[in-house]
């Protein structure tokens, strides 16, 4: 039998179908905008007008950033630091959570108190400089990861997480002979793959997108990550537009502008955890509804 829905409800559901497209839409543009013009012409894009598609289409754009020498060296290394970042990152944050999430620990409520408090107090920039220059750590791979190995707020989700799964699996395997390492490793976390995947999906986009801490610690450029050799080759083609009156940089550089080289670096460094992230997206869900209340 065919239910017959009110004039209020269609009117309902056509606002909120509507409603949607638009949000959809407000997302997706930019995205379709920045791809228009890293296939677009430089000069022709300092114009303007373009919205969805390009208007002379080049490939200079691309060719400028792939044919760089250094380019796969700083990919190889940006993707090592996500690997190793993630993670130990994850590792060691959930250890911790574990750890303050245990009810015969007497001191997991002070830990936790001064995990929070460093929240919202910092040492700043310069201290934090010069601990990694005394610790050893300028111009070295160590200094991408170690720093931020520990998040106090991603220790807060997991251990929230944590503290709901029943207490009578870990005390079965202490009487087993189970060691907290081991009951952390085999039970915990095979049962908290969902917040360990969505906390994943954050450390990795951090790793992926920071270039500030490069930029500070790494100044002999070993290790350049692949933001910040972009970020380089941008300040490059900006610097050679200002002497654009110049016969060999117009000839070179005819096709290119900041602008669509802009779009072009950021389209490289969004596609790859665009591709990434549908794998994941069932274990974000979940771990963005960690605090959620139950009805």
């Amino acid at each position: 039998m065919k239910v017959r829905r009110s004039v209020g409800s269609r009117l309902f559901d056509a606002v909120n179908v509507t409603l949607m497209l638009a949000l959809a839409f407000i997302v997706i543009y930019p995205f379709i905008n920045q791809i228009a013009f890293s296939f677009n012409e430089g000069a022709d894009a300092a114009r303007g007008g373009i919205y969805f598609l390009p208007r002379k289409l080049t490939l200079d754009n691309y060719r400028f950033l792939f044919q760089n020498p250094d380019l796969l060296h700083s990919a190889v290394i940006s993707i090592l630091r996500v690997i190793v970042g993630t993670t130990t990152g994850v590792l060691a944050t959930g250890l911790l959570a574990y750890i303050t999430s245990l009810r015969f620990f007497s001191g997991r409520r002070l830990l936790r108190v001064l995990y929070v408090v460093t929240l919202y107090f910092g040492g700043g920039l310069i201290p934090t400089y010069l601990l990694i220059v005394r610790l050893g750590m300028v111009n070295t791979f160590t200094v991408y990861w170690l720093p931020p190995l520990i998040s106090a707020f991603y220790m807060l989700l997991m251990a929230a997480y944590m503290q709901n799964i029943p207490e009578s699996l870990m005390e079965s395997a202490r009487l087993d002979g189970c060691s907290e390492l081991r009951i952390y490793l085999q039970i915990v976390m095979p049962i908290s793959i969902p917040v360990f995947a969505a906390i994943g999906v954050y450390v990795a986009v951090f790793h992926w997108n920071s270039w500030f801490d490069n930029m500070i610690y790494n100044p002999s450029g070993k290790w350049d990550t692949l933001q910040i050799h972009l970020r380089r080759m941008l300040i490059q083609v900006e610097a050679l537009k200002e002497i654009y009156n110049q016969q060999i940089a117009r000839n070179r550089f005819r096709n290119l502008s900041p602008t669509t080289l802009k779009a072009a670096i950021t389209i490289v460094v969004t596609v790859p955890i665009t591709v990434v992230y549908p794998f994941l997206q069932k274990y974000f869900i979940s771990g963005i509804t960690l605090g959620a209340v139950k009805g």
